[in-house]
């Protein structure tokens, strides 16, 4: 019997970088569903439970480690690896991201081939 394919929950603000990344990890045969904002994405993440979640950490509103920190505190959703999606990228970044509840972290512009093997490491 085949199984089922993973979900992924993009929250994103960026149309660009959702259209990409969507289509990037959909040609992969993932189920991918999107939200705009943290609000958005703490909500769909409660519902769906899904396998992963790419966050942007600059988004409207609440950001993205706030959003990270409501998930990981929720005992339903505390086990759901969270990967930040972040133009942050510099030295020293990844650990502070780290410390700040993410599993990883991918730096933005978002090179295909990082994005596809962070994922498929998370889901394996």
């Amino acid at each position: 019997m085949a199984s089922l394919p993973k979900k992924i929950v993009i929250v994103e603000d960026n149309p660009f970088n959702m259209e990409l990344v969507h289509d990037i990890l959909a040609i992969k045969g993932y189920d991918i569903y999107e939200a705009v904002d943290a609000e958005q994405g703490i909500e769909m993440i409660a519902k769906i439970k899904p396998d992963l979640v790419l966050m942007d950490i600059q988004l409207p509103g609440m950001d993205g480690i706030e959003a990270t920190r409501i998930i990981k505190s929720q005992e339903a959703t505390k086990d759901i690896p969270v990967i930040a999606v972040t133009a942050n990228a510099m030295k020293g970044d990844r650990e502070e991201i780290i410390s700040k509840g993410f599993d990883d972290y991918i730096s933005k512009p978002i090179e295909i081939s990082v994005l596809t093997e962070k994922v498929e490491e998370f889901l394996k």
